[in-house]
């Protein structure tokens, strides 16, 4: 475990200073690993700790008690300066079940403490995952710091007072663990107990009941001669900018970018969806925003979704349509069909594991080429993507910002890891966020050859080639829509081949045309002759893992691009200046790919399709290779 050096006594008991911790919650998907997580990291944020933090769901809706398809994990690094990742390996592990124990063992090192619950460590639960012998008992443990307790026991015996059932204590069992952590780490504890009131307010015996466990988790790590340590983490004071902070997961913040967006465009906002993992969680929080003039429609599949907002866009509203790569195959010809009416609408992809119904829970980035070519014809769309759960909402008003601006619906390309991840957010003021407003037609824009005044719906704007937007009532601003192709101008069905030659570059020019950033380059030494190049949620294992090449003194450029359609302007001239580029996707080389068709650059992929996040040392390793090839 990292330690800062210094040692002071506490009641009796030795505190140690630390400058990080990693630590992960696993056990059965029924016990209440997330909830747990979700609340030491409450805690350790309102400590003001910089943190990162890394949701591992089963893939199954309900796996099988006790086995190993059904572990859930929930693996939080916090520390008191920057961090990126949520680590690479857990400096304490806190098993709840055998499986727990087996399914996460090889990812922790050496000498690190590991909690485990020995009350389910009886035959048949080891059985079901392969251990002829406790694993607590014959000696394969040896290399860690063991600390075995009676969880499930100790919460039943702190809940007697109750009347529960067992099996109504034993669901405590978690909070128990918190408190014991919390003990561990100095954790505040007044969140927890008024969360746990407020989501059992219903069940007031079963809210106290919850806190009790807690309380005695607490003082079981206080009085109990195998914790003879507990360790102290300081906030952060030096990671963060002057402001006001909360903690907040990829997608909370893309909905809260999402009803920003439409306040800054003085747009009603509507969502039309379908549930589907990992976006759901989208779907939800705006259901509960009526009140910023928020309208969410839950529909009866992917294809009524969109078919619903690119409805509300023709209609005015500032449309949105959430799902995953499998929902984004249903779409792709209503995307097909927004390209053609040329009107604004978000499309958010919150990534997962594929092909098919793939890896519902598990992260993957590997919808880049489905967003970029996805649709039948020549049909191109813009794509940004957000590279840390907390840039989820300036990503949400940047794609915001195209889309209105340019009449053209625009791809978000989320994923797993940012949706459920969660880290420090400085909330903006109002005065920061950028004026979405746009104008409606309202009348003429065209004179005819005989001075008659009309509207053309084509007529574009010669910066943006943009068309108008006119809302349907507008007197006089009556024309066709479809997904046929129009005539330039006028918006009348045309099959002519001239115009639909015209018709398709005119709409790829207006892609192309796009103003987004140049990207940025990270060259300290600006000599650097290799580039790692990302996108994405890839930023923080490869930022974390260039830190780590730095330090033990190579020199390498690191840049990170949010806008994938268009590219950046000056990309082709960064990309030329290196002699090596080095890209690291979750996926098999899909930004790759199209950096080579575009550039003519001999990209180097590294790639892992593993439905977790890259490690910052595994990146390291490859990054120091590159270098010395």
């Amino acid at each position: 475990m990292p330690a800062g050096g210094q040692r002071a006594a506490d009641g009796g008991k030795e505190v140690r200073r630390l400058d990080r911790v990693i630590i992960r919650f696993a056990g059965d998907s029924g016990d209440g690993m997330q909830l747990t997580g979700d609340r030491f990291t409450s805690e350790t944020a309102s400590f003001g700790n910089d943190l990162s933090t890394l949701p591992n769901f089963p893939a199954e809706i309900r796996a099988p008690a006790g086995t190993l398809p059904g572990v859930s994990s929930f693996q939080l690094h916090f520390a008191d300066h920057d961090i990126l990742t949520p680590g690479d390996a857990p400096n304490v592990l806190v098993a709840m079940n055998p499986a727990a124990l087996k399914a996460n063992l090889p990812d922790v090192p050496r000498g690190a403490e590991i909690i485990v619950n020995t009350d389910e460590f009886t035959k048949r639960p080891m059985a079901k995952v392969g251990y002829d012998q406790s694993p607590l008992e014959d000696g394969s443990l040896d290399g860690y710091q063991v600390h075995p307790v009676p969880l499930t026991t100790l919460t039943i015996e702190a809940l007697k007072e109750f009347g529960l059932s067992r099996k109504e204590a034993e669901r405590s069992k978690n909070m128990f663990a918190l408190g014991l952590l919390s003990w561990m780490y100095h954790r505040p504890t007044e969140s927890t107990e008024k969360f746990l009131r407020q989501k059992f307010a219903k069940k007031p015996q079963i809210a106290e009941a919850n806190v009790a466990a807690f309380r005695a988790g607490w003082n079981f790590g206080e009085t109990t001669e195998d914790f003879a340590v507990s360790y102290e983490v300081a906030p952060a004071t030096t990671a963060f900018p002057t402001g006001t902070y909360r903690n907040i997961s990829g997608n909370l913040a893309l909905s809260y970018g999402l009803i920003a967006a439409s306040r800054q465009a003085d747009l009603p906002l509507f969502l039309g969806s379908y549930p589907i993992t990992p976006a759901s969680d989208i779907l939800h929080e705006l259901s509960k925003h009526k009140n910023f003039g928020v309208r969410s429609f839950q529909a009866e599949d992917e294809i009524a979704g969109i078919g619903a907002a690119l409805g509300a866009a023709f209609g005015g509203s500032l449309a949105v349509t959430t799902t995953s790569g499998p929902g984004v195959a249903l779409k792709s010809e209503t995307i097909g069909l927004a390209v053609s009416l040329e009107l604004p609408l978000l499309v958010i992809d919150i990534q997962r594991g594929g092909p098919s119904t793939g890896l519902p829970t598990k992260t993957e980035q590997a919808d880049l080429l489905q967003a970029m070519y996805g649709r039948n014809g020549e049909a191109p769309v813009p794509i940004v993507a957000p590279r840390t759960p907390a840039d989820c909402f300036d990503a949400a008003l940047d794609a915001a910002r195209i889309a209105l601006t340019y009449r053209t619906p625009v791809f978000l390309l989320s994923d797993g890891y940012l949706a459920n991840g969660s880290e420090p957010w400085r909330v903006p003021e109002v005065d920061e966020l950028p004026d979405l407003r746009v104008r409606f037609a309202t009348g003429p824009n065209h004179v005819l050859a005989d001075g008659t005044e009309v509207f053309w719906p084509y007529k574009r704007d010669p910066e943006t080639l943009a068309r108008p937007w006119a809302v349907p009532g507008t007197p006089g601003l009556e024309h066709r829509i479809g997904g046929i192709e129009k005539q330039d101008g006028t918006g009348n069905i045309s099959y002519d081949p001239a115009n639909h030659d015209h018709m398709v570059r005119v709409r790829q020019a207006k892609v192309d045309g796009i103003a987004v950033p140049d990207v940025e380059v990270d060259d300290p030494t600006g000599d650097a002759r290799t580039l790692v190049l990302g996108w994405g949620s890839t930023y923080g294992p490869i930022t974390a893992a260039v830190r780590r090449v730095r330090a033990a003194g190579d020199r390498i450029a690191q840049a990170h691009l949010r806008h994938l359609n268009p590219f950046p302007a000056n990309l082709g001239t960064v990309l030329e200046g290196y002699e090596k580029v080095v890209v690291p996707e979750m996926n098999l080389g899909q930004l790759a790919t199209l950096l080579r068709a575009r550039y003519l650059v001999d990209t180097r992929s590294f790639t892992q399709v593993r439905g977790l996040p890259f490690k910052a040392e595994q990146l390291a390793t490859a990054l120091k290779e590159a270098i010395d090839d």
